[in-house]
C-alpha cells in the first residue's frame, strides 16, 4: 500500500488556492479578493502537512509557530519583521469572582508591537504581499491597523500609505505618524476612507492595500490568536469565547482556527460558543441577530469604540454564521457601559484595555445578566489592544486629584478625607 503523499509547500507555504466563501468556485493563489463569478469573498485554502504538537511548541514565540497553517513563505520567520504573537492569556480570577464565573481568561493583545492584535494580521499580509510583488504597503484604518501597517514597513523597509478617519484618537494618530510613512487623514467615517482606498486599489497596481486586495491573506493572520488561545489552554478548546466584532473577521477566524485545530487532530472536538461584542453606537451585526435577520444593514458610527467603528463590516453574515452555528449571540453595549468595562477589567486584573476591551466586557456582563452566557462554563474574552491608546474615554477617573503639600500632616488630612469612600483608606 502506497504511503500517503505529504504536500510541499509551495511560495505562499501550504496555502494552495482561494476559494469563494458563497459559491465555493476557486482561483489560483494572487492579488484577488473577489469571486469572478459572484463577487463573493475570497479566502485561502490550504493542503496541509501533517503536523505535531511538539512541531509547533518547538517553533519561535510568535505568530510564526503557526507558520504552517498561514499563507506565508516557508522562510518567514528568518525575514525582518515585527515578530508578533504569543501574547497572554491571563487567568482572571479576580474578575471572575466580581462577575460569579467559575473559570475566565483574558487573552491579551497588548503585547504585540503596537500594542494590538492587527499586528498579527499585518505581518501575514506583509508576507504574502511581498511574495506576490507588491512594492507598498497601504491600508485604510480606524488605528490600529494603521500603527501595525506604519510599524511593519518600516521594520521590512518598504514604503507604507496609512488611511485613516480625521477624527481619529490622537494617540493612535501618533503612533502611526512616528514610523515616518505616507499618513493621509480624511474627513469622514472610516467607511468613506474604505471607499477611498478600494478605489485606490484598483488604480496602483503595486500597492498592497492589506484589507482590501490583499484581504483574503492578511484575515488569516487572526487565526493566530485562536491557536495560541487552544495552546496556552493545553491544546484544548474553550467552552465560550467572547470576541470583539468591528469587520467581523476577527471572530470568523478565531473560529476557522479552531475548527482547523480539530481538523489536524491537534485539539479535541469539544463544543464551544462564539459571542460577539458591538458598541451600540455602531451595531449592526447586533442588530441584525436580534432581528434574526442574514443581511447586515449598514450604519453611520457614534461611539467611542472607534477601533469598532465600522459601519459596514465585510464579514458580518459570516459572523452570523458562526454565532449561530455554535450557540452564541452577537450583543451590544452603550458608550457608558464601555467605560465601566475599562474601568473593571483595570482595577481587577491590572489590564488597561482599550475602549474595544470595554465593549467585549460589556457584553460579556450583559449576557451574563440575560442568562445567555454559562457562568460555569470556561470563557474566553479578548482584549484587542492598549488602553493608553484610548485615553479620553477615561480621562474622567483622573478629575479631581489636588496636589498636597509634602509633609505628614498634609498626608494625613488627606488620608483622613478619603476615609469612607469607595477608594477606601490609603
Amino acid at each position: 500500500m502506497n504511503a500517503p503523499k505529504i504536500p510541499a509547500p509551495s511560495r505562499l507555504g501550504y496555502a494552495s488556492h482561494l476559494a469563494c466563501r458563497e459559491c465555493g468556485a476557486t482561483t489560483e493563489l494572487g492579488s484577488g479578493h473577489a469571486c469572478a463569478k459572484c463577487f463573493g469573498p475570497l479566502e485561502v485554502a490550504y493542503d496541509l502537512p501533517p503536523l505535531t504538537r511538539e512541531s509547533i511548541e518547538a517553533g519561535p514565540p510568535s505568530i510564526w509557530r503557526y507558520a504552517s497553517l498561514l499563507p506565508v513563505p516557508p522562510a518567514v520567520a528568518s525575514t525582518p519583521n515585527t515578530e508578533p504573537g504569543w501574547t497572554r492569556l491571563v487567568r482572571a480570577d479576580h474578575l471572575a469572582t466580581e462577575l460569579g464565573m467559575r473559570a475566565l481568561w483574558v487573552k491579551d493583545e497588548r503585547g504585540n508591537p503596537t500594542h494590538s492584535f492587527k499586528d498579527r494580521v499585518v505581518a501575514v499580509a506583509l508576507a504574502a504581499a511581498v511574495e506576490l510583488g507588491y512594492k507598498v504597503l497601504a491600508c485604510p484604518s480606524t488605528g490600529n491597523l494603521a500603527n501595525a501597517v506604519a510599524a511593519a514597513a518600516a521594520r521590512a523597509g518598504i514604503r507604507s500609505v496609512v488611511m485613516i478617519p480625521s477624527d481619529l484618537e490622537q494617540q493612535k494618530i501618533i503612533g502611526s505618524a512616528v514610523f515616518g510613512g505616507t499618513l493621509v487623514a480624511v474627513r469622514g467615517s472610516y467607511d468613506d476612507v474604505n471607499r477611498l482606498a478600494s478605489e485606490l486599489a484598483d488604480d496602483r497596481e503595486d500597492w498592497a492595500f492589506v484589507n482590501v486586495n490583499v484581504r483574503p491573506y492578511y484575515a488569516e493572520g487572526s487565526k493566530t490568536i485562536g491557536f495560541e488561545i487552544a495552546e496556552q489552554l493545553g491544546w484544548r478548546l474553550p467552552e465560550q469565547i467572547v470576541v470583539p466584532v468591528a469587520s467581523g473577521a476577527q471572530l470568523v477566524k478565531v473560529d476557522k482556527a479552531f475548527r482547523e485545530l480539530v481538523a489536524l487532530g491537534l485539539a479535541e472536538e469539544t463544543g464551544y460558543r462564539v459571542f460577539g461584542a458591538q458598541a451600540s453606537g455602531c451595531a449592526p451585526v447586533a442588530a441584525a441577530f436580534r432581528a434574526g435577520h442574514d443581511v447586515v444593514q449598514p450604519v453611520r458610527p457614534s461611539t467611542i469604540a472607534k477601533s469598532l467603528a465600522i459601519g459596514n463590516p465585510a464579514d458580518g453574515p459570516y459572523v452570523l454564521d458562526v454565532v449561530r452555528r455554535t450557540g452564541g449571540a452577537v450583543a451590544d453595549v452603550a458608550d457608558e457601559e464601555i467605560v465601566d468595562g475599562m474601568r473593571l477589567l483595570a482595577q481587577t486584573e491590572g489590564i488597561f484595555g482599550e475602549t474595544a476591551g470595554g465593549v467585549t466586557l460589556g457584553v460579556l456582563r450583559r449576557l451574563l445578566a440575560d442568562g445567555v452566557i454559562d457562568p460555569d462554563a470556561e470563557t474566553v474574552i479578548i482584549n484587542s489592544g492598549e488602553g493608553l491608546k484610548t485615553l479620553d474615554a477615561v480621562a474622567g477617573t483622573a478629575e479631581g486629584l489636588d496636589a498636597i503639600a509634602p509633609t505628614l500632616s498634609a498626608f494625613a488630612e488627606l488620608e483622613s478625607s478619603l476615609t469612607g469612600r469607595e477608594v477606601g483608606p490609603l
